[in-house]
This record gives structure tokens, C-alpha cells and sequence, in this order.
């Protein structure tokens, strides 16, 4: 009988190094964008109070193994820094159908997301940028931080969240962990106004960050909204960008940044410039010059769940 192998939220966090995810985000959406079937859209369940219930299958791009993810994003009001995801990743081989792996899907989607906004901020936003805004305070807040200083020499990083001590810890931590000097925003159009990339990290069901506020030039990863529904930027901002998305059909069924401008009759299926995997590949023209506004939506896919699984085989079992 095959005994899969088990990574809990612990090993997890010990094994998932950065520099590594980052790598393997890198060709898991490469491939997931030349990879011609298609994959399954994710599916939710809203479960009222600001709980869901998410079910994510799929197949790992340019492989023969399969997957899914079962998760539930339940908000912990008694320890709000939490991470709000719990459940598992479960990776099949594709010869027997048989289990390879199951592993924490909290600490995967954390860390993982982290490193496909990095990805995206490497591959769209400008070689000089120097200042990182980061809306919101939570855990992927922190993961972005982590993940973003590997691909861009920042030099400083400003920090806006709806909760000032929560700001202040995460400024606190930034300056700890990544040695870099971060400085908390009481208004979030200043720290906009002061970016080069952005990352919107943050459950709110209404835009925090407005298009009147970001200079040319900046490169935007919003992550915060994973449904149809709630989003974080409003329709000016969807507009004037250059706006890319991990996975076409995704954005289509739950960006709901773009559904909004969309409805609103400001933009078409056609602004959807391409995936940021067919940027990754040379297929599409990401950053045409340094006054463009880039922009990149975030839903995250099961290949980037299996991606990070197969990952942590490798680390426990290398040949």
C-alpha cells in the first residue's frame, strides 16, 4: 500500500523557502499558459459571516499529476493575525491515480501567493523600483514582504492597514526580518502616491486603493479578492492599467475588479492583456515602457498549490 507523505502546517513552514517557491511559481504558470487543456474553475461556497468554502482540482501543467485543494477561510476574531485559510493540498500521481502528498493548504496559500506576486512584480514591474506599499496587515501581508525583497532591491516600504497596531507590528516585523526601513500610512492615497509596486492584501469588500492615486509607472499585484464580489481597486484603476491575470478563465468567472468595469461598460474581455504566464514565456508584451501602470490580478490556481507540493517532495527526497 502507498503511504503518501504528509506535511503539516509546521513542516511546511520549515521546508517552503522562498527563493524556492518563487522558482517554482515561475514554471508552474509558464506552464500552466502553454499547457492546452483546460482546467476546472474553483468552486465556493458561501457560507455567511465572511466564511467559504473553497474546492480547487485541477491539473499540474505540463505533468501528468493531479490535484485539488479543500479549504475554508473562516476569519479567527480571538487571534486576528491568524492566517483565515485551513484545509489540505492532495497531489496524485498520474500513472496509478495513487496519493503522492497531502499538505497544510493554509501555509501553502501563504506562502505560495507570496511568491507568484513576486513573480508577476519581476517579470511587470520597472528594474528601478525602490518603494513597496503593502494594504493590509495579515499573513499575507508578511508573505508579500518576504517574497517581493528577492526580486526588487527596495529600499524602503510603507504599510497601510485598517487597524493602526496591527500597522505598526508589521512595520515592527519588516524592519526585523528584512532589514528594510517600513513606515506606517494613515492615509492610503499618500502611500500610493509615493509607490512603485503595490500589493493589495486585504479583505475588503470595497475599494482601498483608487486609480486618481498611482503615479505612471507603478506595478500592482491585487490578491485580496479571490471571488466574484468583493474588490479592492476601483474601475479607474482597472482601467488606465495594463491588467494581466494567472489564468484567463478564472478572471473571466471571478475577477471581480474586472467584472465591475466590465458591467459598468469601461472595459472589455479584451483588456485582459494576457496571462502572466505568456509574459513569463515571451508570448506577450508585459512592460512596454516605464510610465506604464501594470497591473496583475491574483486569484491563484491549483497549479500553483501543486507546484509548491511537488517542491516539498523534492526538498524531503532528493535523488
Amino acid at each position: 500500500m502507498n503511504v503518501p507523505a504528509y506535511f503539516d502546517e509546521a513542516e511546511v513552514y520549515r521546508r517552503l523557502d522562498y527563493d524556492g517557491c518563487i522558482a517554482a511559481m515561475r514554471e508552474a504558470m509558464t506552464s500552466l499558459s502553454a499547457d492546452a487543456r483546460e482546467q476546472p474553475l474553483r468552486s465556493i461556497v458561501d457560507l455567511g459571516e465572511s466564511r467559504l468554502f473553497g474546492l480547487m482540482p485541477g491539473m499540474m501543467a505540463g505533468s501528468t499529476a493531479f490535484g485539488a485543494k479543500l479549504i475554508s477561510v473562516f476569519p479567527d476574531p480571538v487571534r486576528p493575525g491568524r492566517g483565515a485559510h485551513r484545509g489540505l493540498v492532495i497531489l496524485f500521481e498520474g500513472e496509478k491515480g495513487e496519493v503522492r502528498c497531502v499538505a497544510d493548504a493554509g501555509a501553502i496559500t501563504q506562502i505560495r501567493t507570496g511568491c507568484a506576486s513576486a513573480v508577476a512584480a519581476d517579470a511587470l514591474a520597472r528594474p528601478d523600483a525602490s518603494s513597496l506599499a503593502i494594504y493590509g496587515c495579515g499573513t499575507q501581508a508578511r508573505s508579500h514582504i518576504e517574497a517581493l525583497t528577492r526580486v526588487r532591491r527596495f529600499t524602503r516600504i510603507g504599510i497601510w492597514g485598517r487597524d493602526a497596531m496591527s500597522a505598526r507590528r508589521l512595520a515592527l516585523w519588516t524592519e526585523e526580518t528584512v532589514g528594510i526601513a517600513a513606515r506606517v500610512f494613515e492615509e492610503g492615497e499618500t502611500l500610493a502616491e509615493q509607490a512603485d509596486v503595490i500589493c493589495t492584501v486585504t479583505s475588503s469588500a470595497a475599494p482601498i486603493l483608487k486609480g486618481r492615486w498611482v503615479r505612471p509607472g507603478t506595478h500592482i499585484n491585487a490578491v485580496g479578492s479571490s471571488h466574484a464580489g468583493p474588490r479592492e481597486v476601483d474601475t479607474h484603476l482597472v482601467a488606465v492599467s495594463r491588467y494581466f491575470v494567472d489564468y484567463r478563465r478564472s478572471a473571466l468567472a471571478a475577477a471581480a475588479e474586472f467584472l465591475v468595469a466590465r458591467e459598468e461598460g469601461v472595459v472589455t474581455d479584451a483588456h485582459i492583456r494576457g496571462e502572466i504566464g505568456e509574459v513569463l514565456s515571451g508570448r506577450v508584451e508585459g512592460r512596454r515602457t516605464s510610465g506604464d501602470i501594470t497591473f496583475y490580478k491574483s486569484l491563484g490556481h491549483i497549479a500553483q498549490d501543486l507546484a509548491a507540493v511537488r517542491y516539498l517532495l523534492e526538498r524531503a527526497n532528493p535523488e
